[in-house]
């Protein structure tokens, strides 16, 4: 039986608005929480998601170099690597050594991946919801 459920994970960084900024672009998914301090990504304010709390003090990563660890590291699956490596770098993705691997604006490393056989189609063209953010 478990104890509890997942809610969000929570990424510490600089600026929680940029950088849910840039994962709203890069997953589809609408900004459905934000203030001065905090900002969350998800399917909508009563959904579980990515979060992104203020962090003064926050080294970004040097991966691969473990002199400051990864911290937190994402896989995004895409229909095509090649193309959305150009859209990220777009967004203010940073390429990384290793095929398909990037920091996001605040540093932390991700990954592009082929969509698994399983997974159901990637929509492409879509953009976050407007509709759905708050102010």
């Amino acid at each position: 039986m478990p104890l509890g459920r997942l809610h969000h994970t929570i990424v510490d960084c600089p600026d929680p608005l940029a950088l849910a900024t840039f994962y709203s672009h890069l997953l589809g998914t609408p900004i459905t929480y934000r203030d001065d301090d905090f900002a969350v990504v998800s399917t909508s304010d009563r959904a579980s998601g990515l979060a992104f709390q203020r962090a003064p003090d926050h080294r970004a990563p040097t991966w691969p170099d473990p002199a400051v660890p990864q911290q937190i590291h994402l896989d995004v699956m895409v229909e095509d690597v090649a193309a959305a490596s150009a859209a990220v770098i777009a967004l203010g993705a940073t390429p990384l050594p290793g095929t398909g691997v990037f920091a996001d604006p605040a540093g932390h490393p991700f990954c592009l991946i082929p969509r698994p056989h399983w997974a159901p189609p990637i929509p492409l063209g879509q953009s976050p919801d407007e509709d759905h953010r708050t102010a």
